[in-house]
């Protein structure tokens, strides 16, 4: 137990030394450099990204008009087949009496 302080106070000086020598080399024109690379790479990943999520959004707008298509013309034609129901039953009834 009596060693127990040396060993905080080792501890705590290493942790002030890897901190001061971490502080040095993160900041040095190496690191700089480094950093400048990395965040040009996610600029680049971000646009391409970007690109992806124009074109799926093309493609999605594609699909929603083709579809308010399709449901135009199904309505169109379930209207039509209404109207044809309904003038057969006119034409019934016309020829019953």
């Amino acid at each position: 137990m009596i060693n127990l302080p040396w060993v905080k106070i080792g501890l705590f000086a290493g942790g002030v030394l890897f901190g001061t020598a971490g502080i040095k080399i993160l900041s040095s024109k190496d690191a700089k450099k480094c950093y400048a690379n990395v965040t040009a790479a996610a600029l680049r990943a971000k646009d391409s990204v970007m690109e992806t999520v124009t074109s799926v959004r093309e493609n999605c707008g594609d699909i929603f008009a083709e579809a308010k298509e399709i449901n135009a013309r199904r309505d169109a034609d379930e209207d039509a087949v209404i109207e044809d129901a309904s003038e057969d039953a006119a034409d019934d009834e016309t020829t019953e009496e």
